[in-house]
């Protein structure tokens, strides 16, 4: 039988530098604790991230710092599809 696909985890940070575990916004202190819990229940640890492009770069540096020292070492940073191509597709 074909097994269900876990949706991926995702933090977000937003322009305001709220932390969102998916749609839930979470508390900076209480972000590790949940994460961890969370990831309790999953069979794919990895986690991705988030961040709007008003936020600065330092924030999301000590974000991904927290996540890898709480074990969580496979951090996908996500991108918009619509930013800049830089000569890609010509």
């Amino acid at each position: 039988l074909p097994t269900e696909q876990e949706e991926p985890l995702s933090i977000t940070v937003t322009a305001d530098s709220r932390l969102l575990i998916q749609e839930t916004e979470v508390p900076e202190g209480e972000l590790i604790p949940r994460l961890t819990a969370i990831a309790a229940e999953r069979e794919n640890r990895k986690i991705f991230l988030r961040a709007d492009g008003a936020v600065a770069y330092e924030r999301v540096a000590q974000i991904m710092g927290a996540l890898n020292a709480a074990g969580f070492n496979s951090i996908g940073l996500v991108t918009d599809s619509d930013g800049p191509t830089f000569g890609a597709g010509n």
